[in-house]
């Protein structure tokens, strides 16, 4: 299952420091606007201790993380959704990613420009959804005019999209997301055909800087929990640092720093869980590999992660959780205790779910 996010934030915020420590590979991350203008794509491991526990247990000779996208985009200015710096080619690439990272600037340094003159986290997050907000507004206005025609024919699909779109034209005319509209599955499978930005998942990545000042982060947590947001706080510079040492080295740096726990794992993990992905395990002596699927896959679906062929093929599925088994220590002992379940078409798959299926 491919997965991308984006990182996005304005100029001078951490998001190309931050992505360096995301996937430890260089792109440019100097002190000017727009140094980052194609984005750039990294695969990044979800940490799962789990993949690790059980290759060891099943003496695999290989071991396969789930993974997530992260894209690089060039830094987003007020105006972009008129076309104001790299605006257009900022929104086209946000529009290809599932979910959004926003990187919001939280310390004060005079040494690194920001572009409006002055350190505002809320400010700042309100400049990027504006953006984001207009951008969408354009979008729909857009797909509403050109159904006019279907409108007045009396043409019914081309009336219950109106209505949809109408819905969501009236918030974001009221400066808010697009998320912020209640609709039901079918008219959300509708309102995504027209890929908004604002009814993408976004995480708020609130970069912080060893050695220099931290705003005040009550009155922007409080902002975020009004908003109804999910975020997560780290030093995006001392992160990509740290991913260059070896594990012993880099728990003696955390220590001299005084730093605690990796903030880029909560990332990452943040990541997965706000766009609704679950992980199940397949483990044996060739590999121990997590795979990705939306929460709520039934068997079969969770399957076509694997091949797309285990869908219409899918007899049966052999499951235990990854505790059990190892609890057990071994299938067959699994199996003696009743802890290893045959499950049929309809069963849904649990996150940590070890599955061998029958085809």
């Amino acid at each position: 299952m491919n997965i991308s996010v984006g990182i996005c934030g304005l100029p001078n915020v951490g998001k190309s420091t931050l992505f360096n420590a995301l996937t430890q590979k260089g792109v440019p991350a100097e002190n000017y606007p727009f140094c980052t203008i194609d984005p750039a794509v990294g695969i990044v491991a979800v940490p799962d201790e789990r993949v690790d526990i059980l290759a060891e247990f099943s003496k695999s000779a290989k071991k396969i993380p789930a993974a997530i996208e992260f894209v690089d985009i060039a830094g987003l200015v007020k105006g972009a959704s008129s076309g104001e710096g790299l605006g257009n080619k900022f929104l086209s690439h946000i529009r290809e990613v599932d979910a959004i990272a926003e990187v919001v600037r939280v310390y004060e340094d005079s040494n690194i420009t920001h572009v409006s003159n002055k350190i505002d986290p809320i400010d700042d997050i309100e400049t990027i959804n504006l953006e984001l907000i207009l951008a969408d507004d354009q979008t729909v206005s857009k797909r509403i005019s050109n159904l006019s025609h279907d409108v007045k024919r009396g043409h019914k699909p081309a009336m219950a999209e109106n209505e949809i779109l109408v819905k969501i034209e009236e918030v974001l005319k009221k400066g808010q997301m697009a998320s912020a509209v209640i609709l039901t599955e079918e008219e959300m499978k509708v309102a995504k055909a027209l890929n908004l930005l604002t009814l993408k998942p976004i995480l708020y990545v609130l970069n912080k800087k060893n050695g220099v000042k931290t705003v005040d982060l009550a009155p922007v947590e409080d902002y975020l929990k009004k908003l109804g947001a999910n975020w997560v706080i780290v030093d995006a510079k001392i992160e990509g640092e740290l991913s260059e040492l070896e594990k012993g080295d880099k728990e003696e740096f955390k220590k001299e720093l005084g730093v605690e726990d990796d903030g880029i794992n909560d990332l990452i993990k943040e990541s997965y869980k706000m766009l609704g992905l679950i992980t199940f395990l397949t483990t044996g002596e060739d590999e121990t590999r997590a795979w990705t699927i939306k929460k709520d896959s039934t068997a079969p679906v969770a399957g076509t992660a694997i091949h797309t062929d285990f869908y219409d093929k899918f007899i049966k599925a052999e499951v235990i959780n990854w505790q059990d088994l190892l609890k057990a220590g071994s299938y067959g002992k699994a199996r003696e205790l009743g802890l290893l379940k045959t499950e049929g078409k309809d069963y849904v798959v649990k996150d940590g779910d070890v599955i061998e299926f029958k085809i």
